[in-house]
């Protein structure tokens, strides 16, 4: 009798040891592909200029929950997060593909609903949609996103080019995102216990915006190439600051500090997070879904966007052996771990 193999479940390895894995027999086989699994984008070369490659796939009732997210503003999104996937490469989005696999609970006008925050999107970040795919599906949605862009070799951005003594900058402000799905978790909950009640959202459309409709930071890029900075290392804030830093750091084979002190909060973000019980810190490193930006700088560039509105300095990379932590105002260092939100979890 053949002995019983074990199998491995995919939450042991977490979405990211799942890549890890996956990418272990991965073997590339055209001079043209510089950069494949790994980082935002992939870089391909073609002439002179280089393309970087992203794809997303958002789904019904992991990425998102129809009760509370107007399918306008998920079209939007579903956009944008991709867009914020090239721009992280320090690249400029130039198209996009866009396919749906959708139940029969949806309507022509759905459809149309969710492509009127698509076209909105590709006005706003001037990118073309050149293409996609439809589908039936089971239940639920999904669509699923390939971005497209362009970039002089010469200024792609890579996780991997932090050094020891760079600044860690991060742009906007963190852990609002967070604090938004939260908002409206809560206020389902209440619908879900009476439907009569009306959600208690006064005062609170800037959080409710971070979630529903994330903004790609393009500007950030633009600015720092007029100001003559080329970023070290960049990745958008996807999955929370801790996360992302631990991916710079590892991939650029450092350590680093950050500063709870130099982390920037909107007085909207701690006032609600307060009145959920949230800790406003927590919801930065771990929360996720900011999609602002990530990224080290060359000391020496300091001076050319230290008055810079908008870009805040909350660290700085360090030799490898003094670790990923966090030093607080009062008390000892924290170390970061990567404990945001993850595709795979154990039942």
């Amino acid at each position: 009798m053949a002995e019983k193999v074990k199998l491995t479940s995919i939450a042991e390895l977490g979405e990211f040891g799942l890549i890890d894995h996956i990418n272990e027999k991965v073997k590339i086989k055209h001079k043209e592909t510089i950069k494949g699994i790994g980082d935002d984008a992939a870089v391909l070369q073609f002439d002179k200029q280089q393309t970087v490659i992203t794809t997303d796939l958002l789904v019904e009732g992991i990425h998102f929950d129809l009760m509370y997210t107007p399918l306008r503003h998920l079209g939007y999104k579903a956009i944008a997060v991709n867009v914020s996937d090239v721009v992280a490469m320090n690249a400029t989005p130039k198209q996009v593909t866009v396919s749906l696999a959708m139940s029969g609970k949806f309507s022509v006008q759905a459809v149309d609903q969710i492509y009127e925050g698509i076209h909105a999107a590709c006005e706003e970040y001037g990118v073309d949609l050149i293409g996609g795919d439809t589908t039936s599906s089971v239940t639920g949605l999904m669509i699923s996103v390939t971005a497209i862009g362009t970039a002089d070799p010469k200024k792609i951005v890579y996780r991997s080019g932090a050094r020891e003594n760079d600044i860690i900058c991060v742009s906007g402000d963190l852990g609002s995102a967070y604090v938004g799905l939260q908002l409206m978790e809560r206020e389902k909950e209440v619908f879900k216990a009476n439907p009569n009640v009306q959600p208690q959202f006064q005062g609170k459309e800037y959080l409710l915006s971070r979630i529903l409709k994330p903004t790609a930071r393009l500007d950030v890029i633009k600015k720092l190439a007029e100001n003559g900075v080329q970023p070290t290392a960049m990745m958008d804030i996807s999955d929370g600051l801790s996360s992302e830093l631990i991916h710079i750091c590892r991939q650029s084979d450092t350590g680093c500090r950050i500063y709870d002190d130099k982390i920037p909060f909107r007085q909207d973000t701690v006032t609600a997070a307060d009145e959920m019980n949230i800790e406003p810190l927590m919801a930065a490193l771990n929360g996720g879904e900011d999609y602002e930006l990530v990224f080290t700088i060359s000391p020496d560039d300091y001076e050319k966007i230290k008055d810079q509105e908008g870009i805040s300095f909350i660290g700085h990379m360090t030799n490898k052996s003094k670790g990923m932590y966090l030093t607080p105002q009062h008390g000892e260092e924290i170390q970061l771990k990567a404990q945001g939100w993850t595709a795979y979890k154990s039942e």
